[in-house]
């Protein structure tokens, strides 16, 4: 009977020694995911102030001398861009009674993007049409608007795929 409880407090202590030397690793290893964590977040912190600062907050825009276009969109929406030639950055959108300016926003697929986020306002133009969308609530706001430009361009011929063999 000795020799089995000697067995046994022999296997406890190894067991005891084992998570006595395994314990400090295992905090280690989190204490420093939560530290590289709380590191990748401050950064990011840190870098929105320099984007808030784009002019947003100046005001209702001043299109006296701008020059204006008119969209139609689907739904019967309509929206108003107004452009200057001395100020390529921003835009003024009429969005129902509402003037609004929008900051541009450089992208690598050549689009026009221009975005208020104060207002979360973003309108994408390309050729073709443009697109107005919330960017707080995640939803289309005006879509297929079209300039009285665009709405003269042809529609694109989809391809036939029998001739696609």
């Amino acid at each position: 009977m000795r020799k089995i409880l000697s067995t046994s407090l022999s296997t406890l202590v190894l067991l005891c020694a084992g998570l006595a030397v395994a314990a400090p690793q295992a905090q280690a290893q989190t204490t420093t995911k939560k530290t590289t964590k709380k590191a990748a977040k401050k950064p990011a912190a840190k870098a929105a102030p320099a984007e808030v600062d784009d002019g947003e907050d100046e005001g209702t825009p001043d299109v006296k001398t701008a020059v204006s276009v008119d969209y139609k969109c689907e739904l019967g929406n309509s929206l108003t861009i107004y452009t200057n030639a001395e100020d390529e950055k921003h835009i003024a959108l009429r969005w129902g009674k509402t003037l609004h300016r929008l900051s541009r926003v450089p992208t690598t697929t050549g689009a026009n993007r221009f975005e208020n986020r104060k207002y979360g306002l973003l309108w994408i133009g390309i050729p073709a049409k443009g697109i107005l969308l919330d960017s707080k609530s995640g939803h289309q706001l005006a879509n297929e608007c079209k300039s009285p430009a665009q709405e003269e361009m042809p529609a694109p011929v989809a391809a036939d795929p029998a001739n696609s063999l």
